[in-house]
C-alpha cells in the first residue's frame, strides 16, 4: 500500500482532533471558519462538533483539511492520545486563580503534544528515559522541606544556592522545555506518567527569577503528589518545597540576618539566590527574620514601586538543554528534518522553529 492509499484509509480520532485543536487556542467556530477559508467552502461550527463527538468520520480530502487547518500532520490526528501516553492525565500546574478554562485547556494540550514530541525524539534516538525521580511522601512528621532536603542530597548538590534548577533536573533525567504559554498567568506546568521521565514546561513570558521558583514549586509537585488536587494544601507544600529547595534555611537565614533587611539588600540577595525579593522575604518571613510588621511594609513599599507585578532584574534565564541536544546529536547522525519532524508529530517548518532554530525556545506559530 502506497502512501496515498495510506492516507486515504486514515480516520480522525475525536481525542486527537479535540487535543489538536485546543493546542492551538482555537474553538469549534475558530476551526470551522479556518478549515472555511481553505476549502473555499462553508465548513460549519456543528461539523466540527459532530467529528469531535465521533458522530461522523473524518477522512479522505476533509481529513487533510483538518490537517492544514490546524497545521499538524495527518498521522497526528489519526493517533489515539491515551494509546499513545500522550493525553492530559495528571497535570500540576502553579496558576492565578484569572486564568481562564480554555487557556489552561489550551496549555494542558501543549504540555500532552510536547509529550508525544520528546517520547518520539527519545524513542528515534534509542534512549530509554532513565531518570533519578522517585515519590517521597508527606505528611504532619515528613514534611515538605524534608523532601526538598532528601532531593538536595541525593542529587549531589552544594550547600547554599542551586547554580542552575534547569541543569539539576536535566541531569536527574528530567525533560524542560521552553514555550510561550500564551499568557502570564501560568508560569510553569508538569506532567509524570508512569514509565516516562517528569515533563516540565516553563513559560517564557515568566521573569527569570518567578520561573526558577516555579520550576521549583513543580518539581515538588512531581516529588510530593501522585495525584493533582484544587486544594491549597498541595499549592501550600509545594511552596515550601521550593522554599527550601531554593533558599535552604540553614544557608540563607544566616544571610538573611545580615544587617538590615531592606529592598537594596533584598535586591543583592536575589542576585545571589537567583529568586525573586518577594520570595526572599517571604522565606525571612518563615523563617523569623522579620516581624509581621516588617513584611507587611516592605510588601508595601514594593506594591508602591511595581515591583509586586514585575521586579527589577539582570538575572539570567537558565535556558534546557537535554532535549536540544538530543536534537542535535540525531541530526548528526544524518536524520534529516522530515523524519524528525514525523518522529516528533510536527510538521517540519514548527519542528525548525521548536527545536532548530535560534528562537526555538521562546516562541510559538503564530495562531
Amino acid at each position: 500500500m502506497d502512501g496515498q492509499d495510506v492516507e486515504a484509509s486514515m480516520v480522525g480520532l475525536p481525542a486527537a482532533l479535540i487535543l489538536a485543536r485546543e493546542s492551538r487556542g482555537m474553538t469549534q467556530a475558530d476551526l470551522a471558519r479556518a478549515m472555511t477559508s481553505l476549502a473555499g467552502a462553508a465548513v460549519s461550527q456543528g461539523y466540527v462538533s459532530k467529528a469531535e463527538a465521533g458522530r461522523l468520520e473524518v477522512t479522505g480530502d476533509r481529513l487533510d483539511l483538518y490537517a492544514r487547518a490546524l497545521r499538524y500532520p495527518i498521522s497526528l490526528l489519526c493517533a489515539d492520545p491515551e494509546l499513545h501516553g500522550v493525553g492530559v492525565g495528571l497535570v500540576h500546574h502553579r496558576k492565578r486563580a484569572s486564568l481562564g478554562a480554555p487557556a489552561l485547556r489550551r496549555i494542558h494540550a501543549e504540555l500532552a503534544l510536547a509529550r508525544k514530541q520528546t517520547q518520539g525524539l527519545l524513542a528515534l534516538a534509542g534512549v530509554d528515559g532513565t531518570h533519578r525521580f522517585h515519590h517521597i511522601a508527606v505528611d504532619d512528621f515528613d514534611t515538605p522541606a524534608d523532601a526538598a532536603i532528601a532531593v538536595r542530597h541525593e542529587w549531589d548538590l552544594a550547600p547554599g544556592a542551586v547554580p542552575d534548577l534547569v541543569r539539576s533536573i536535566e541531569d536527574a533525567g528530567g525533560l524542560v522545555l521552553q514555550r510561550d504559554l500564551g499568557s502570564r498567568e501560568l508560569d510553569a506546568v508538569t506532567q509524570w506518567l508512569d514509565g516516562d521521565p517528569p515533563l516540565f514546561l516553563i513559560n517564557s513570558q515568566a521573569p527569570p527569577d518567578r520561573a526558577r521558583f516555579s520550576l521549583g514549586h513543580e518539581l515538588g509537585h512531581v516529588i510530593m503528589h501522585r495525584e493533582p488536587d484544587s486544594g491549597a494544601v498541595q499549592e501550600r507544600q509545594a511552596d515550601e518545597f521550593a522554599s527550601e529547595l531554593l533558599l535552604p534555611a540553614g544557608a540563607v537565614r544566616a544571610e538573611l540576618k545580615q544587617g538590615r533587611l531592606d529592598l537594596a539588600r533584598l535586591q543583592e540577595l536575589k542576585q545571589r539566590w537567583g529568586v525573586s525579593m518577594a520570595a526572599l522575604l517571604r522565606r525571612a518571613a518563615t523563617l523569623n527574620v522579620v516581624t509581621d510588621w516588617q513584611y507587611r511594609n516592605i510588601m508595601v513599599e514594593m506594591s508602591a514601586l511595581g515591583y509586586r507585578t514585575q521586579e527589577p532584574s539582570d538575572l539570567v534565564r537558565e535556558t534546557p538543554e537535554r532535549v536540544h541536544a538530543l536534537v542535535a546529536d540525531l541530526r548528526a547522525q544524518r536524520h534529516d528534518v522530515e523524519a524528525l519532524a514525523e518522529a516528533a508529530g510536527l510538521l517540519p517548518d514548527e519542528f525548525v522553529q521548536l527545536y532548530l532554530s535560534g528562537e526555538s525556545t521562546n516562541t510559538l506559530p503564530s495562531r
